[in-house]
């Protein structure tokens, strides 16, 4: 039986995406997340924790990163995990995860972006990776997910 790999996260991003294009032409996106939790502990004092996700998105979905993300933008991301490893220049092996994105959703208004609608635009790596406006329509479907 195969295993599911799937991550979703909702957070805002710690910096500006960094992009590339590497040498086969394909263009590949990094940024940062950083998702938070408040709870109590043994105490009762309140505590934040936050965690860091690095993301990792590539060709169309790294256009829209690069061209709509910025410093403090909240998305949602949909994807996997991925751990991958290298010897840095002294030869030690190193390790990161990553979370390698296939769907992502930009949400709160766009910069520069009109009042009408949402502000919410989502892109896929399978949905020939377009930014897409929600209708109006979307507004008035009431479901019961607790986010």
């Amino acid at each position: 039986m195969a295993g599911v790999n799937k991550v979703i996260l909702v957070g805002n991003l710690g910096a500006d995406p960094e992009s590339r294009t590497i040498e086969s032409g394909a263009k590949v996106a990094n940024f940062s997340i950083a998702t938070s939790e408040r709870y109590k502990d043994k105490n009762g004092n309140q505590v934040d924790k936050t965690e860091w996700h690095n993301i990792v998105v590539w060709r169309g979905l790294a256009d829209i990163a690069e061209k709509y993300l910025k410093k403090g933008s909240q998305v949602f991301i949909e994807g996997k995990l991925r751990t991958r490893s290298w010897d840095d220049q002294n030869g030690t092996k190193r390790y990161t995860t990553e979370i390698l994105a296939d769907n992502m959703t930009l949400l709160g208004r766009p910069e520069g972006g009109s009042s009408s609608g949402d502000g919410q635009a989502s892109a896929s790596s399978s949905s020939k990776n377009q930014v897409n406006e929600p209708s109006s329509s979307m507004d008035d479907i009431d479901d019961d997910l607790p986010f």
